[in-house]
């Protein structure tokens, strides 16, 4: 989601997180602006504005994709706007945009970048309307997208493996918000995430009502046992993630035994390896799990799948 300033005159709020009279430029270090799109036209960060009273940012009622971008080509597009479109048909939302149209605004927003590798987040909003969480006064969705730059991680935690706990959050079952919608409310995710940060981890891994493990923070989690690629399905409360599939697609090109299988913590402390998958992680090998060493990290299959990865964005 986007950070918001303060409120200007006209009522609305800044896309940009701080101001300069909050923190000196001089102790910022140098970095290239965001680009912004917003509402069918390229505007300055500063111009990248939306209202107090749109709902997106009262309730978190929108939806948005995470899109990394490789040598100026958007990855994975088509499979990231298509779930776009379903994340909002599933809340009823109309995107006054057709695919075509976002996937132009998405070249453009790229062409414009600074840099020809970045990531970009696409976000549909349900617009403005009165005080009350009554989407049916809201008539002008507002779309917008920023391309910045996104590390997740270090490249210690790459190289040598990224620490994660078990959340005592638990993940929002299905039957509450389904997890394959991808909504603007993430207050889910950010309260595990604060465990993680309190706990001097990198990450946390939410588990399902059941006990099982669902996903992490922000990305899909895998395992490795005897050799076999386990993740859980994303009926146990993991996001179909686009990066998650394309780990699949190449494992079954590797001829690397994969399942969707439930998974118990049980089965992450034991493992032989494990990793992290997502559009902004991309692929993040895990060496601690509650305290507890993986055994292989990185291991021989994430070597496998990152190598394969890697030649894929890059071709």
């Amino acid at each position: 989601m986007v950070e918001l300033g303060m409120a200007n005159s006209s009522g609305a709020l800044s896309a940009t997180a701080m101001s300069a009279a909050e923190i000196s430029t001089s102790e910022m270090p140098t970095r290239a602006a965001p680009v912004c799109w917003l509402n069918g036209k390229l505007v300055a960060p500063e111009q990248a504005t939306v209202s107090v009273f749109d709902h997106g940012l009262l309730y978190g009622d929108g939806v948005f994709e995470g899109i990394r971008f490789y040598n100026g080509k958007p990855f994975r597009l088509q499979a990231h706007l298509e779930r776009l479109l379903l994340s909002a048909r599933a809340i009823a939302l109309e995107i006054p945009y057709s695919i075509e149209a976002l996937t132009q605004a998405v070249l453009n927003t790229i062409a414009a970048a600074p840099s020809a590798n970045g990531y970009m987040r696409l976000v549909v909003t349900r617009g403005v309307g009165p005080l009350g969480i009554d989407p049916s006064r809201c008539h002008a969705p507002q779309v917008f997208i920023i391309a910045d730059a996104l590390h997740m991680v270090s490249e210690r935690v790459r190289t040598q493996g990224a620490k994660v706990i078990i959340a005592a959050t638990r993940r929002l079952g299905a039957d509450g918000l389904d997890p394959r919608i991808k909504s603007l409310n993430y207050l889910n995710h950010i309260l595990a995430r604060m465990e993680a940060t309190h706990a001097g981890a990198d990450e946390a891994i939410l588990l399902n009502s059941a006990g099982r493990i669902a996903e992490g923070s922000a990305d899909n989690i895998f395992i490795v046992k005897k050799g076999e690629l386990l993740t859980p399905p994303v009926i146990e409360g993991a996001l179909d993630g686009i990066t998650r599939q394309v780990v699949l697609e190449i494992a079954e090109k590797l001829q690397i035994k994969f399942r969707e299988v439930p998974l118990a913590p049980y089965d992450l402390f034991t493992a032989d390896e494990c990793f992290l998958t997502g559009t902004g992680a991309e692929l993040i090998p895990v060496g601690y799990a509650d305290g507890r060493a993986i055994p292989h990290c990185p291991g021989p299959v994430y070597h496998r799948l990152a190598a394969a990865f890697k030649e894929i964005v890059s071709s």
